[in-house]
């Protein structure tokens, strides 16, 4: 017997329940600022200034570009006496929440908790004597409302524990970062964070999936020294894409050797590519291949440059023939199927027109700009 199915068409995307890649892990919640961190929050996204601190006008703009581009929380480094007495007025000037980054000196850890910062990071292996720190800095940052991220890496664990594990493991990794936990957990306080980052995903992988598994504290994903723009991205999306997808992690920070902002784009892409955050601009073209009948490459850069920063969550296909072309214009917002000098223009699954290759990107800008206006939003505004 067999069985006739009916195809129909398919429901209206808006219609369908969002596809999630895996229930998130529960984590203890902890507030960073005024962001949320773990529980039921979203995933945030982070990235770190590269000014010195110390150059408070300097730091405040490049945390006014991470802003805008992104970015919910955001680190700075604080190595001198000079960067912490900049704290205060950067923290109370930044859009969003400022963590400390604390290593080797104990005392910037207590002027960072004085001065206002959402919370503070620590790396125990770089701190001198941290361990007999810790119950006078859970006892100041526990009056203050402030968290405390200890932040393990790879490059930075004690040599005891390279010892006994014989390298930089996972297990040597997650051992580090529970014992600091145990030390803070003595003087009842559990606002904590933790990281274990490594410069190889896999490590990197493997150690969070084991600390996840041994722990409810919130956790910061991140690729330490995860390279330039183009082996970083693809260092961290694979590192991030499958902790994620197993609902491991609660904030990421790309690691990049390239401007800050280039790490939150890339972060951002990460979340809506698992679909952990609405969908922003979402350019669909095809690769490259004979059947191309216009230059795609060019089309859809030109493309992505004219709709970058619309205020309006856009799926759209730049397509070059008539293989794929159609079909994908048809489940886009907007779209173009191109071929032979022309291009057919979609709009919600409809052709609408057929425009010389001259006009696409024209076009397209013109068609956005309406679905924006039906939707209400000025985007000369």
């Amino acid at each position: 017997m067999v069985t006739t199915v009916a195809l129909g068409m398919p429901k209206v995307r808006d219609e369908q329940p969002p596809l999630s890649v895996a229930t998130r892990r529960k984590s203890r919640q902890i507030m960073v600022g005024s962001v949320a961190v773990g529980g039921d929050a979203p995933v945030s996204v982070q990235s770190m200034t590269t000014t010195l601190t110390s150059d408070i006008n300097a730091t405040l703009q490049q945390i006014a570009e991470l802003t805008a581009s992104g970015c919910e929380i955001v680190r700075v480094a604080v190595p001198s006496a000079d960067d912490a007495e900049a704290l205060p007025i950067i923290a109370r000037k930044s859009q969003i929440p400022v963590i400390a980054d604390i290593h080797f000196q104990p005392k910037y850890v207590f002027a960072a908790i004085e001065a206002g910062c959402a919370a503070v990071r620590v790396n125990p292996g770089n701190i001198r004597k941290f361990d007999d720190q810790v119950g006078a800095i859970a006892r100041a940052a526990r009056d203050r409302g402030i968290p405390i991220r200890i932040g393990v890496n790879a490059g930075s664990l004690d040599p005891r524990l390279l010892e006994k594990h014989g390298g930089v493991t996972p297990e040597a990794l997650v051992e580090s970062a529970l014992w600091e936990c145990s030390l803070f957990e003595e003087h009842d306080f559990q606002d904590i964070k933790i990281s274990v980052k490594h410069n190889d995903p896999v490590v990197m992988i493997e150690a969070y999936r084991q600390l996840a598994a041994q722990c409810d504290y919130a956790l910061h994903l991140g690729v330490t020294e995860a390279g330039p723009t183009f082996q970083g991205t693809i260092k961290s999306s694979v590192a991030f894409g499958a902790l994620l997808a197993e609902g491991i992690g609660d904030t990421i920070r790309v690691s990049l050797s390239a401007p800050p902002v280039e790490e939150v784009k890339v972060g951002n892409q990460i979340l809506e590519s698992l679909g952990l955050r609405p969908r922003g601009l979402d350019i669909v073209s095809c690769p490259s291949c004979g059947r191309a009948q216009v230059d795609v490459h060019t089309l859809a850069e030109r493309v992505s440059a004219a709709l970058e920063g619309f205020p309006v969550p856009l799926r759209v296909a730049v397509m070059g023939c008539v293989v794929n072309g159609p079909g994908e214009a048809r489940e886009a917002d907007l779209g173009v199927a191109s071929g032979n000098g022309k291009g057919q223009i979609f709009v919600k699954g409809k052709v609408i027109k057929t425009v010389p290759e001259s006009q696409i990107v024209e076009t397209l800008l013109e068609e956005a700009a309406r679905i924006a206006a039906e939707m209400g939003i000025d985007i000369e505004a």
